[in-house]
């Protein structure tokens, strides 16, 4: 393979690899769908079924594989002291009251879960309430989330095992730590909601699957339908739980429920899939003539009033005084705004703050009393403002360095609130401010530092890229270290997502730093159409039928990095995951003269069959559905799994796929491993194993986790061990050298 004249100057030097030799897996040629009068082929629908044999022995083939590849990989353990020891660090959450006791979570560094810590005052040590860390002996047994009774007598929590979406609700008396017999099961997705009363907790839950993943939860593909919101009384089994709410009309709704800071009122949000839209519904349960023990007695669902029963915008409550609400909402508001009605008089809303001509407003929360913390997103930068609740009037901004607000803790009834700061270089501050004088008196009360890495060796950039429609700059972050000379030579690593109304705001990883400072590697993300950015317009012209503006911003941002020197193609790396996993695969599709290498985590591969499994109805959404004749034309022109191409077939004799990992998991119950399986096959089938003396010498191989999910969950050792391989891969691939 020779080599080609970059528009910088700088020859590109291809990374040579031998030809490999793929296992084979059974190709059904027969397998084709007639959708809308067209005939698609589906030679993989063997791997769909994780149980199958040929599935197993497919997976089994390809882990071998792969370490076979990795073991070339010299640097990885190299990687694997620094990324270790610069994670050695220690990551609190912000501390937040409940009853008169502050709650925190905390992991010292290397423990495989954060342990949740209980403590008196905020300047002594915290005693250990919930340790996951001794739920199992590998780590891979999760705390997936946890509320408190509003006098802190009680903690609901829920356990997840091997990442699994599915959790199991247990119950502990705070006191003694005694955890009581109440075990909830098939809950998924769900809220926890307790009376004040303390008697017991709303929560959600699906029917139990009908397949085998009544045996190993987490690895069935069975469709989630029919959401249901049940309350559980303390000291009972879960056959006698309410059921106080479920739409049998509709089964691929889902409901989140809240109660008001009063304890009056029961807030249910009800969506339809994964768009910022939601039916608001409420019960005052005040009212409730025999109380919640009379539904079940009369064996009815709770009499909700219906205060928005549209899909048409979004409303998310932010607090109440009786029966007048506040929530933060799109409504007539791509940016955002806060709004404001009396229940009992619902024809009239009144804006509390309106929209910004310019930022978006991200969060808004009530402290002492009458205050609203205010966090704005301004070019994909956090702003905090404190407002008042009741006029909506600007009092203060806080100080804020360019990065992230990741939390936000703190009470109505309180004088304080806490908020947690990071960035590309700023592992975690945690700010106390005190609003008791009604001037903010911010001050730190943890900071965060990595021993193991210097961060004043790095600078970041915000740059922004011209799309390819000229309509829009495209804002990416550009993480490098200081001094860097923009000549092509060295490595780059793409992120991006683009979807869902996601945004991703500066935020901190030692891996990414571990690249740039050991292999001079350039670190950018991209804040492409499709997330949330800019807005709901912004998410709007990268969903349904504009989606290809995803790939194309993502496209520009990497020959924007080429352009300007930072990298050369053969040295770039794209990576994402879950719809970024779409992203990535969907992008080496149609420029794989672009890349030298990819890493495509849990994605959407199968455009045309996702909605058929587990939670994927609810992405139809964000990408349309291949049942409606219009949306199967979008889907089939970009799904990964059906526009494999060999491009030396058009001309391009001397362009191959850039070296491709994909990376799932076998408890992957929201993007099932299927996905990544199909998609796997058809590029080995595709580029080599159909061919005699094929072109693509770059090798296509896949990392399945076991005993892991989506993500969440992960004990440190998995993220360690997959950060260590993608990035092993990627250094060899585009022929980094290591820098002591």
């Amino acid at each position: 393979m020779g080599s080609i004249q970059e528009p910088n100057g700088m020859l590109e030097k291809s990374v040579v690899h031998q030809p490999m030799n793929y296992p084979k897996v059974d190709r059904d040629v027969t397998k084709i769908d007639h959708i809308h009068n067209r005939q698609v082929p589906d030679p993989y629908r063997l791997l769909e079924d994780p149980k199958a044999e040929g599935t197993q022995v497919f997976v089994k083939n390809q882990v071998q594989l792969t370490k076979s590849v990795l073991s070339t990989c010299d640097t990885q353990e190299k990687l694997r002291e620094r990324i270790t020891a610069s994670y050695d660090y220690p990551k609190f959450s912000c501390p937040y009251r409940r009853g008169n006791k502050w709650i925190y979570t905390l992991n010292t560094g290397l423990q495989a879960q954060s342990v949740v810590y209980m403590q008196d005052t905020l300047n002594e040590d915290g005693e250990v309430l919930i340790d996951p860390n001794t739920w199992s002996d590998d780590g891979t047994v999760s705390l997936a989330l946890m509320k408190f009774s509003e006098d802190a007598k009680y903690l609901a929590y829920g356990q997840s095992a091997s990442g699994s979406d599915w959790i199991t609700i247990k119950v502990m008396r705070v006191a003694d730590r005694i955890v009581l017999s109440d075990t909830l099961s098939w809950v998924k997705f769900s809220s926890l909601a307790w009376t004040y009363d303390h008697k017991g907790f709303f929560y959600n839950r699906y029917p139990e699957p009908t397949t085998n993943g009544v045996e190993d939860a987490g690895t069935e593909t069975d469709t989630n339908l029919f959401h249901e919101l049940y309350y559980h009384f303390l000291g009972t089994d879960q056959s006698e739980d309410i059921l106080c709410w479920r739409d049998s009309k509709n089964s691929q709704w889902f409901s989140r429920a809240e109660v008001t800071d009063d304890g009056q009122y029961l807030v249910l949000s009800i969506e339809e899939g994964c768009d910022p839209v939601n039916r608001l519904y409420y019960c005052d349960l005040s009212i409730l003539p025999e109380g919640l023990e009379g539904l079940r007695k009369n064996k009815e669902q709770l009499p909700f009033v219906k205060l928005v029963d549209n899909f048409d915008a979004q409303y998310e409550l932010v607090a109440n005084e009786g029966p007048v609400f506040t929530f933060l909402t799109n409504k007539d508001a791509s940016r955002y705004k806060l709004t404001r009605v009396d229940v009992t008089d619902p024809s009239f809303w009144t804006d509390v703050i309106s929209e910004s001509e310019s930022d978006v407003l991200s969060s808004a929360n009530l402290v002492n009393k009458d205050l609203l913390v205010v966090c704005y997103m301004s070019d994909v930068k956090h702003v905090l403002k404190v407002h008042d609740h009741r006029t909506g009037d600007l009092l203060h901004i806080l100080p804020l360095e360019i990065g992230s607000v990741a939390e936000i803790s703190g009470r109505p009834e309180d004088p304080d609130f806490f908020y947690s700061f990071t960035s590309f270089l700023t592992p975690g501050i945690i700010y106390r401010c005190d609003m008791s004088t009604g001037t903010p008196e911010v001050t730190v009360l943890r900071e965060t530092t990595v021993a193991n890495l210097d961060r004043s060796l790095f600078e970041t950039r915000q740059e922004f890229v011209t799309s390819k429609d000229g309509t829009v700059k495209v804002p990416m972050f550009v993480v490098i270290r200081k001094g860097l000379v923009p000549d092509g030579s060295h490595p780059a690593l793409l992120y991006g997502y683009g979807g869902f109304n996601v945004s991703l705001t500066p935020s901190f990883s030692v891996s990414r730093l571990v690249l740039a400072q050991h292999f001079g590697a350039v670190i950018a993300i991209a804040n492409i159409r499709g997330g949330g950015e800019y807005g709901e317009e912004w998410h709007k012209a990268g969903s349904l039928g504009n989606k290809q503006n995803c790939f194309d911003d993502f496209i520009a941002c990497g020959e924007y990095l080429v352009e300007r020197g930072y990298t050369q193609k053969k040295k770039l790396c794209i990576e994402g995951g879950s719809n970024g996993g779409l992203l990535v695969a969907a992008c080496i599709n149609q420029r794989p003269d672009l890349y030298g290498c990819a890493l495509a985590h849990v994605g959407v591969m199968d455009m045309l069959r996702f909605h058929k499994f587990t939670i994927g109805h609810a992405w139809t959404s964000d990408y349309g559905c291949a049942d409606v004749a219009e949306e199967f034309d979008w889907l089939i022109k970009y799904s990964p799994l059906h526009n494999v191409r060999r491009p030396w077939e058009n001309g391009a004799e001397s362009v191959q796929y850039p070296s491709t990992m994909l990376l799932t998991a076998d408890h992957d119950d929201r993007v099932v491993p299927l996905h990544s399986l199909k998609l796997l096959a058809t590029l080995q089938y595709e580029l080599c194993t159909s061919l005699e003396n094929s072109p693509q010498t770059n090798p296509i191989i896949a990392r399945i986790d076991t005993k892991a999910g989506h993500g969440s969950g992960r004990p440190t050792k998995k993220i360690i061990d997959e950060m260590v391989d993608a990035y092993s891969f990627f250094a060899k691939m585009t022929g980094s050298t290591w820098i002591d």
